[in-house]
């Protein structure tokens, strides 16, 4: 069993949102990004993001501000190719040197400490036989998620985009032998921590149990090391693991990552700063990214 401890700026210490914010936020948000994919081609002004989605051009500022620290201009520059290179290229070598404990850099808005373990490769070959995973549905700032919990910490979270039983069984599908019950009050302590900037604290770690196959925790465990306001490629993490050729398996493995949030897969991009495919949605990805941009500016 590997045990380590990963001080990390994660999806948790990066996307929790401020007080007055909601879910209902996002939704919007979520609108104004699809409706951008969908008319990019004609430069839409901000005046028509809002009408698209029943918004005021005074209340659609106001909601960027709240959700994202952003004025509406800059949340949708955020979106850009152009700032996915710069992500890129203001990199740290956080991914090509080994974790400096103790170090914070100054885009961290908060430090989140992370211990995490790998169950064995052969408790993972077995399917997850044995293992009792608790799991609950709960609110969150982007959107309903599912988390399951085993007895050693937080295994997965994923978003449920309106359909409860598709989120579980994605969940489930990943380890198909373990047994699954539904346990809210098991899985409400760490929706609470995972979101709550004033529950992350040094001296009690969040500790996540991640399964998966041995190169996957590899990939999953430099995912961890990536900083608020940073990127990186599937190129990057490929080198980083003595696998220059496997870009391509790295990207499945991010693509598997069973923890969405908390290990920050969304922070990957491709090679030329694409904002290429993500588990839970292009447009959950690029809103992260915006948020985070509003967090790293101020």
């Amino acid at each position: 069993m590997r045990d380590q401890t990963a001080r990390s700026t994660t999806d948790a210490a990066s996307l929790a949102p401020e007080r007055g914010s909601s879910a209902e936020d996002y939704a919007k948000v979520a609108e104004a990004i699809a409706f951008l994919q969908a008319h990019w081609r004609d430069q839409p002004s901000i005046e028509a993001v809002a009408r698209a989605i029943g918004l005021s051009d005074q209340h659609l500022r106001a909601l960027f501000r709240r959700w994202a620290g952003l004025t509406p201009k800059a949340f949708l520059e955020a979106l850009t190719l152009r700032h996915a290179r710069d992500l890129l290229r203001e990199q740290t070598p956080l991914l090509e040197a080994s974790l400096e404990l103790g170090l914070s850099g100054p885009s961290r808005l908060h430090d989140l400490f992370v211990t995490h373990e790998a169950v064995t490769p052969g408790e993972f070959k077995r399917g997850g036989a044995g293992l009792e995973l608790r799991h609950g549905f709960h609110a969150t700032p982007f959107g309903e998620a599912v988390l399951a919990v085993a007895p050693r910490g937080l295994a997965g979270l994923g978003f449920v985009d309106g359909d409860r039983d598709a989120a579980l069984a994605d969940l489930q599908g990943r380890w198909p032998n373990a047994r699954f019950a539904p346990d809210e009050s098991a899985t409400a302590p760490y929706a609470r921590r995972v979101f709550d900037p004033e529950q992350w604290r040094p001296d009690r770690p969040l500790r996540l149990v991640l399964i998966g196959a041995e190169f996957d925790v590899s990939v999953w465990e430099s995912l961890l090391t990536i900083e608020m306001g940073h990127a990186t490629t599937y190129g990057a993490i490929a080198r980083r693991l003595g696998r220059p050729g496997a870009a391509r398996a790295v990207g499945a493995a991010v693509g598997r990552n069973p923890v969405s949030f908390v290990v920050p897969c969304h922070r990957v991009l491709g090679a030329g700063g694409a904002l290429t495919g993500y588990h839970w949605g292009l447009i959950r990805k690029q809103a992260i990214i915006g948020w985070e941009a509003g967090r790293v500016q101020r």
